[in-house]
């Protein structure tokens, strides 16, 4: 040994043990600073500060700006075009009024719990769909995949009909209105009315050849139609301006087009329940039939219309939530919109059912004195006698109840011979229970009823801004729904995947304003979203209620907020879903025919129905197939080991000067952190609070970081080991 190595271990000695010391006396002077440090971490959870996945930094989720925004945005997701003219045709078509009771039913057992169950997965996770659902059960984790393709499916043909409602809207601006009667067509000697017009009406001949220009089938394709497709640009356009800075800019525009349609809702019953016959329609719409409301096909469709009216399965009320502070109350959120929407429905029903009702008494009336003059006609050549004719009838001025009292008494008295006398009953009910929906009802059945109006351009006007509203807050929750959980696990920037989504969409969705679109959009309608998305709802519970477990769901959820009693009614409503509702549904959802081809043909008095061609059934399968398939894969690449999920994982959280900091994936000498190694999909999402440190066991008076060290709040470095040389 070198002479002076003694001296040299004692001077080592002393630094050490002065370090030591300087390390003890700064455990008690520091004791203000470990205070500030905590309470830095208090804040920083409360500003909902988040760790992304991939970052070195840490990364705050943009938040909206009010609560108000929030609840305007899943209220405008939720409302949309569905509520206007497909629930009102469903309550026509399902017993009226009694129509509200199965809805209502189900809406509290199975729609309010499963909205709940998106809203608080979305919040308290802080993630996009596929983050959402892979954290919950990562072999199940293709649901968020799913989710996105179904919202793509449904962006593609549902900013078609936008595009629809921005070329009437374009249109309006004429006096009389282009539909407001049949052109006319010039002969070789004069002119005259376009025959096909005349067999069917002015409303049916404009939206079929005018506006759509439709070919005659889905294989005959027709080339473009240029002015739908500027339309469907301009929707696309308005789409990606929107959403380009996500909620940040998409939420302002959410206080226009969430609130927008319900004045113009109000404004329309106001109007219409100052014009004849609105208040038949209203009369007709709440006159239930019991008997109709007890058939389960009611129930069926009662149940599957509470999952595209909240917009369940889609991924945005996730998207939408995931702004949210975790300790937002999204139970009352839940039932809030909700129930919002069930009225905005009833609403809608109103206004519909008093459109239709003006309308019916309007074709009544025509019909009255087209067949008074059949009776005039029928007195004069003798084939009835005047006899028949009470006294008190004056077919100059008859009124719709004194014709039926002839019709009844001529039926009555030429019963064998009344059939060849070519009269019809004229009553108003027959024309309001001809049930129309979708486009039928807004934009050939509304529209005849609006060229009737005083005012008709004005009215015309709103109501199809309206629409433009309805599809635009329907849209912002879909594109988010998309955009969100790709930003989320693929890191990219919001703002240029936004651009190539919308470009790709309108790239792709210019197989809608082909002359053959409306079919494609029929198709799309009927099979990309809906046996999918009830798949998807389906795949969501089992996930929640088999793979995770509805304990553990509780103990997530009630760390913010106290729901043990929602929870078990939630617990409950889920396993019913799980177990009986949806596997009816399911069944008879797959039972779907593949012939319907819904298209007017030379006369469109009336819509002929043929089958797809082979190509279309393969198609329609793809889609469905399409929009599952992430699902077995994801679950197969899960279950196999194929892709290490700790790679880019979220490994670790330590503590280091009162900030949440990511650490690598198994740090060399740090093998004691809080969570080892696992990724989000496997533990619960990290939160900090003021019991940061725990004491561990046997050491009374040292207090132990998150990362497994004692100390006194800071990340330490390992020393290296120093030779023993040295010593």
């Amino acid at each position: 040994m070198p002479k002076n190595s003694k001296v040299v271990k004692r001077e080592l000695d002393d630094e050490v043990i002065e370090s030591v010391k300087d390390l003890l006396s700064n455990e008690d002077s520091s004791d203000d600073a470990f205070k500030k440090s905590e309470l830095m971490i208090d804040d920083q959870e409360e500003k909902d500060v988040d760790v992304e996945e991939g970052s070195d930094v840490e990364d705050e989720r943009p938040a909206w700006n009010s609560k108000l925004q929030y609840i305007l945005a899943q209220v405008g997701f939720s409302v949309g075009l569905g509520n206007v003219w497909r629930f009102p045709y469903l309550c026509q078509k399902n017993g009226g009024g009694a129509y509200l009771v199965p809805y209502l039913i189900l809406l509290l057992i199975i729609g309010i719990p499963l909205f709940f169950l998106e809203l608080a997965v979305g919040q308290r996770i802080r993630r996009g769909s596929i983050g959402v659902w892979n954290y919950i059960s990562p072999k199940l984790g293709g649901i968020g995949f799913a989710s996105c393709v179904v919202c793509f499916f449904g962006a593609l043909y549902y900013n078609v009909i936008i595009g629809w409602s921005l070329f009437y809207f374009s249109q309006s601006f004429q006096h009389p209105l282009p539909w407001n009667q049949c052109p006319l067509v010039k002969n070789a000697s004069h002119t005259i009315v376009e025959p096909e017009c005349e067999k069917s009406s002015a409303t049916t001949y404009y939206w079929y050849r005018e506006a759509l220009n439709i070919s005659s089938s889905l294989s005959e394709s027709g080339g473009l139609n240029w002015k739908m497709t500027v339309c469907l640009l301009a929707a696309w356009v308005m789409v990606c301006l929107a959403m380009i800075k996500g909620i940040q800019s998409s939420g302002k525009i959410m206080y226009f087009s969430s609130l927008f349609p319900y004045v113009v809702l109000l404004c329309f019953l106001i109007r219409v329940l100052l014009l004849n016959g609105s208040v038949d329609g209203i009369r007709h719409m709440f006159t239930p039939k019991l008997e109709i409301m007890l058939e389960p096909k009611v129930w069926r469709e009662a149940a599957t219309q509470v999952f595209f009216a909240l917009g369940l399965g889609f991924g945005g009320v996730i998207a939408f939530s995931s702004y949210n502070k975790r300790d937002n109350n999204c139970h009352f959120d839940a039932v809030l919109v909700s129930f919002i929407n069930f009225f905005t429905s009833v609403l809608a029903t109103l206004v519909v059912f008093a459109v239709l009702g003006f309308k019916a008494n309007i074709i009544n009336e025509k019909c009255v004195i087209q067949n008074s003059e059949k009776i005039l006609k029928l007195l004069k050549t003798g084939n009835l006698s005047q006899d028949m004719i009470p006294h008190h009838i004056n077919f100059s001025s008859v009124t719709a109840e004194d014709y039926n009292l002839v019709y009844d008494i001529i039926q009555k008295v030429k019963e064998e011979e009344f059939n060849s006398l070519g009269l019809k009953s004229c009553q108003i009910e027959d024309e309001l229970n001809k049930a129309v929906q979708g486009t039928g009802l807004a934009f050939i059945a509304f529209t005849e009823a609006m060229t009737h109006f005083p005012a008709s351009p004005f009215w015309s006007v709103m109501f199809f801004l309206m629409l433009v509203n309805l599809g635009l807050g329907s849209m912002f929750g879909t594109i988010e729904g998309i955009i969100a959980p790709i930003v989320d696990t693929f890191k990219v920037r919001k703002e240029i995947l936004t651009v190539i989504c919308c470009s790709v969409a309108f790239f792709i969705g210019l197989i809608f304003v082909q002359r053959s679109g409306n079919y494609f959009v029929t198709m799309f309608d009927d099979y990309s979203a809906t046996l999918p998305l009830l798949i998807v709802v389906t795949l969501e519970n089992i996930a929640v209620s088999r793979m995770y477990g509805i304990d553990k769901v509780v103990l997530l959820l009630k760390f913010n907020f106290s729901a043990e009693t929602f929870m078990l009614f939630m617990n409950f409503s889920l396993l019913m879903y799980v177990e009986e509702i949806l596997k009816g549904r399911k069944v008879c959802s797959l039972s779907l025919n593949l012939h319907g081809e819904g298209l007017a043909g030379d006369v469109m008095a009336t819509e002929e129905f043929r089958s797809y061609p082979t190509w279309g059934m393969v198609v329609c399968i793809s889609l469905i197939v399409l929009a599952m398939l992430p699902v077995p894969v994801v679950f197969m690449v899960r279950r196999c080991n194929l892709i290490d999920d700790s790679s880019g994982s979220l490994a670790s959280v330590s503590y280091k000067r009162g900030r949440i900091i990511k650490e690598p994936v198994n740090m060399e000498g740090d093998n004691t952190s809080l969570i080892h190694g696992k990724s989000p999909s496997e533990v619960p999402s990290p939160s900090f609070g003021k019991n940061i440190y725990r004491k561990q066991t046997g050491s009374p008076t040292l207090d132990t970081a998150p990362n497994g060290r004692y100390g006194i709040g800071y990340l330490m470095a390992d020393m290296p080991d120093m030779p023993e040389s040295d010593l």
